[in-house]
């Protein structure tokens, strides 16, 4: 839909991208969807097996939030300060009437972890043992279930306490008292492999490969959990308990979402990460369609500054897969990534071939998402990747900061979806905006839109309305939670989550996982 055209300025708008729910039903919004359809395809397990590593309240406090799913959660009332609109807002149904699944509290598979020895573990002078020891602490439980147990765990949960949170991220402020601050085998300043003591090459320093991973939580049983084929969900206690994290005035310390929400995403997440199709994909998406965004990231502690590339391949159905490529000197002096020819031909060729495996043929279009453009090396091994019949298209997505504002009726936010098409292959898209189907805008300032630009194809190019479509139906696959949409394709918004997770040096041996395993 046109809004606006004058010679060199054409304001359209992208009608809101259906999904695709049970019964071949479909509905612009996941939560109303799941609500009255379910899931696209249906559960390929009704009973799923929940298995949980925490503290004993942390136990506690998970199997009381299972209980609640099973139940009806009904939205918080507006508050004195809130305006009555709270469209944005649902009622959470139940885990089985939504997504048609069930687990049973009682029956999940619980593994403690003392209080005491995270505080100890978290206390580490150095930050790099003081991460990994708590990360083994929370995954031996796991490694030894899948080594020795025949009960199969479908989705493992990590319920955290707060001082994991807190003492467990990179530039963490830990503020340890010197009475607490436990000794290990490493300085606490000592950061990297070539920190060692001198004697390190006749001392047996098997622990050194920690300095090979970030001291980060997350990020470390993330990447761990990528050889063990193991799916995971990192919830903090105080996002399940917040009532028993009280500050002096009586109010909870942190401040979370209301319980139907924290539903909502929690009971997706679940259900993304047990079953073998996703709840919902994009309605009317063109048949034989594949959309692939580009990873760079930096190797830590690499002598070389080398980089890992790697590719997260979605298909039109909504799910993907992410290929781990060459790690090689891949940042120019330009403060670009470029991957050499060989790399580029060998990571897309990996593409292609999984997608030939899944679908018995090779895509009709290949779109490469990425923040910056390819240079000539990278598009020769493009074209030479392609197979005959094969289009792959080059775009670039770039967030932008205020350089262009565009308004409704002078002053409120403009629709989500509208677009400002600069030539054929240029074009801005607001991907966030008010959407008048919940009748809100979910943000805190005016909406700054992405920029978008159609680099080149290896035979015809696209148009530059349908790429601009294609975007905005993938600012609505984020599995990981129930939202209405996202600010960013999924393409793009995960590309730096990923990233993070592949270099770490427990990852070095992940070439190719589902998605589902990164978040």
């Amino acid at each position: 839909m046109t809004l606006y055209n004058e010679r060199s300025l054409q304001v359209n708008y992208i009608e809101e991208p259906e999904l695709c729910f049970g019964f071949d039903q479909t509905s612009d919004n996941p939560k109303d969807g799941l609500y009255l359809f379910g899931p696209v395809d249906g559960p390929s397990r009704k009973d799923i097996q929940i298995g949980v590593v925490g503290t004993t309240d942390g136990q506690r406090y998970l199997k009381e939030w299972l209980r609640l799913l099973n139940r009806h959660i009904a939205t918080p009332p507006p508050s004195r300060r809130e305006k009555q609109n709270r469209s944005h807002l649902s009622d959470f149904p139940g885990f089985k009437e939504a997504f048609g699944i069930c687990t049973e509290s009682e029956h999940i598979v619980a593994y403690s972890v003392e209080a005491s020895t995270i505080k100890n573990f978290t206390s580490f002078e150095n930050h790099h043992e003081s991460v990994d020891r708590t990360v083994d602490l929370f995954l031996k439980p796991i490694i030894s279930h899948v080594s020795n147990e025949e009960r199969i765990v479908d989705v493992w949960v990590l319920v955290i306490p707060e001082i994991v949170f807190e003492r467990c991220r990179p530039l963490s402020q830990r503020n340890l008292n010197k009475v607490d601050i436990m000794r290990g085998d490493y300085s606490g300043k000592q950061s990297t492999r070539s920190d060692l003591p001198l004697l390190a090459s006749v001392t047996d320093f098997s622990g050194e490969d920690i300095f090979d991973d970030v001291p980060d939580f997350h990020r470390q049983v993330k990447a761990k959990l990528l050889e063990l084929g193991q799916t995971s969900q990192i919830i903090r206690e105080t996002t399940i308990a917040p009532d028993n994290f009280l500050n002096s005035a009586g109010l909870p310390k942190r401040e979370t979402q209301d319980q139907s929400t924290v539903a909502w995403n929690l009971a997706t997440a679940l259900y993304y990460k047990t079953q073998a199709n996703p709840p919902w994909k994009l309605a009317r998406m063109r048949p034989r369609v594949c959309y692939v965004g580009l990873v760079f990231k930096l190797l830590p502690n690499n002598e070389d500054n080398h980089v890992c590339c790697a590719a997260q391949m979605f298909l039109s159905e909504g799910d993907g897969i992410v290929f781990r490529g060459a790690n090689g000197p891949w940042k120019t002096s330009k403060k670009e990534f470029h991957l050499s020819k060989e790399a580029a031909k060998q990571l897309i060729g990996t593409v292609l071939e999984a997608y030939r495996t899944k679908f018995k043929n090779y895509p009709l279009e290949l779109f490469i998402h990425g923040t910056t453009k390819f240079n000539d090396d990278e598009w020769v091994a493009f074209r030479e990747a392609a197979p005959d019949g094969t289009n792959i298209v080059g775009v670039r997505i770039r967030p932008t900061h205020g350089e262009m504002k565009l308004f409704r009726e002078g002053d409120y936010p403009c629709l989500r979806g509208t677009s400002l098409i600069l030539s054929e292959t240029d074009a801005y898209l607001w991907t966030t905006g008010f959407a008048p189907r919940i009748d809100t805008y979910m943000g805190p300032e005016t909406p700054n839109p992405l920029y978008i630009t159609i680099l080149k194809a290896t035979s015809k190019m696209p148009s530059i309305n349908r790429v601009l479509t294609d975007i905005l139906g993938l600012t609505k696959i984020n599995y990981n939670a129930c939202n209405y949409s996202d600010g960013q394709p999924v393409t793009i918004k995960f590309a730096n989550k990923v990233g993070e997770i592949l270099v770490m040096g427990s990852a070095r041996n992940a070439l190719r996982q589902p998605f589902k395993f990164y978040v």
